[in-house]
């Protein structure tokens, strides 16, 4: 067990918080958009409470960490069916979720015989998760528990206060937020309620580095007709030395020929130190990728966003066609079987 691992008073404090919130079911009036802001009390930070189970498939609160995490949240949430399972497994939160008892692991179901809690039904039981960018979702550590249960608290406070009155959240514009704030008085905490500007930061710089022998290897060759399909996304594998270690989750960088299908490569990437850093790497991964297979290609077809920009640059020095495409014909069998096989 982690040293960083809640304590007995701190696990309960967290289910107790968790069952309040099944009972409130806070999910029958409220749907994952209508967010609200809790100050942690302990860190000044801001968490984002997002409920989940509007359509009763799936019951859990969501708590985005900080503002920067929420607008992602958004912005997904805005890019509706083409949103990506691994992109929400990007935005750092912690989750409170109601699973059945098959779903649960060892560990879960230790701490809550430990506690002498009991639960019955499908979607009774409480697990809670961690969630950080590159990370395996992974076990609460203290702080994040203390975080989690005062949310969720508040949540049981705010959330019949929304259905008695919808316009609560309102506030001037996208950038200010409703946001309970804890107060000091005497020795205890009072939570206020207030409307809270949290700045949207904008785009991400990033250091972008080149093997120049490699592109200048690329321009001597001559442009080729082949076309190939390439995208980048996370793996449902595991990367771990010990097993208390958070495990990571690594990312492939897939390229297939655009008309026979055939994989021409395939490239492992570690997302630490952080996922700027691994998105840095991808226009040198590419042009390494393209000088080993002695391929200019006439177009470069790929899914992702960030993948076109990062290419751009690439596309302009080689002077090759970037195409987005939401299905990529070719490489999505072999990236199937790939996500199947790990």
């Amino acid at each position: 067990m982690s040293e960083n691992a809640p304590t007995r008073e701190e696990w309960h404090r967290l289910y107790e918080a968790a069952i309040q919130v099944k009972q409130l079911a806070p999910w029958e009036w409220m749907t994952e958009n209508e967010t609200f802001g809790v100050q942690n009390p302990e860190t000044g930070a801001l968490g984002f409470i997002s409920v989940m189970g509007a359509l009763g498939e799936h019951y859990a609160a969501a708590l985005y960490l900080g503002g920067q995490a929420l607008y992602r949240f958004w912005d997904l949430e805005n890019t509706g069916p083409l949103t990506e399972p691994q992109q929400l497994l990007e935005i750092p939160q912690l989750q409170a979720s109601f699973e059945d008892r098959e779903l649960l692991d060892a560990r879960d179901r230790a701490t809550i015989k430990d506690l002498g809690l009991r639960f019955r039904g499908r979607q009774s039981w409480p697990q809670f998760r961690s969630f950080r960018p590159g990370y395996f979702p992974w076990y609460l550590e203290a702080e994040e528990a203390r975080f989690l249960a005062v949310a969720l608290e508040q949540l049981c406070d705010v959330a019949p206060r929304f259905k008695a009155s919808p316009s609560l959240f309102s506030t001037p514009d996208d950038e200010h937020h409703f946001v309970r704030v804890p107060c000091p008085k005497g020795e205890a905490l009072v939570w206020e309620d207030k409307v809270l500007h949290v700045p949207f930061e904008g785009r991400v710089f990033l250091d972008i580095p080149m093997d120049m022998t490699a592109l200048n290897y690329l321009k001597m060759l001559l442009a080729s007709k082949r076309q190939v399909e390439i995208d980048f996304f996370m793996l449902r594998a595991r990367i771990q030395e010990n097993r208390d270690e958070r495990p990571v989750m690594p990312y492939a960088l897939l390229c297939v020929d655009a008309q026979s299908g055939m994989v021409l490569d395939v490239q492992l990437l570690d997302p630490r130190p952080s996922l700027e850093a691994m998105w840095s790497m991808l226009p040198v991964q590419v042009v390494q990728q393209l000088a080993k297979l002695h391929l200019r290609p006439a177009a470069v077809r790929v899914r992702s966003e960030l993948l076109q920009q990062m290419l751009t640059p690439v596309s302009d020095a080689l002077g090759f066609k970037l195409i987005k495409r939401s299905h990529l014909r070719m490489l999505d069998p072999a990236k199937a079987s790939l996500l199947e096989y790990m």
